[in-house]
């Protein structure tokens, strides 16, 4: 079931799509400017569970805006709780012989209480949904290794 998008959503960049799991319905949100509160409490908590803390987070997410062609999908459970999100760019590759864009992933992740649910497989094939309707057929995911991160 698609829900409408008000015009405020427009145009903010902001897209709502309704899907539903096994426990209840959880909504997908297309995040494209990063100034989204939505977006910005899902980072943070992100950040939280690393340990990692930031000065300045409006100039973060002003960054992510000013670096431009960065989305998000931001998953939230029927209750508001955020459950994750994925955030990716189309990141051209040049060379003398071909010129390919690729769906680059750029942040990734599932708060501890949702994991282990497929919402991580979930927020996956959004992504790559999205790459495949404009044209991309290669995806990069990066990962980075945090002390303590993986234990």
């Amino acid at each position: 079931m698609a829900a409408k998008q008000t015009a405020t959503q427009k145009a903010r960049g902001f897209c709502m799509i309704y899907s539903r799991d096994e426990d209840g319905r959880y909504s997908d949100n297309l995040i494209s400017d990063f100034s989204d509160s939505l977006f910005q409490a899902a980072f943070k908590q992100y950040f939280s569970e690393l340990g990692l803390h930031i000065r300045d987070w409006d100039g973060l997410f002003r960054e992510m805006n000013a670096d431009g062609g960065n989305l998000a999908f931001v998953m939230t459970s029927d209750s508001g709780n955020v459950i994750g999100f994925i955030q990716f760019k189309p990141l051209k590759f040049t060379s003398g012989f071909f010129e390919e864009t690729s769906g680059f992933i750029r942040e990734f992740w599932v708060a501890d209480e949702y994991r282990n649910q497929a919402h991580g497989s979930a927020l996956l094939a959004l992504a790559e949904e999205h790459f495949l309707k404009n044209g991309i057929y290669t995806s990069i995911l990066t990962t980075d290794t945090i002390s303590g991160f993986l234990s």
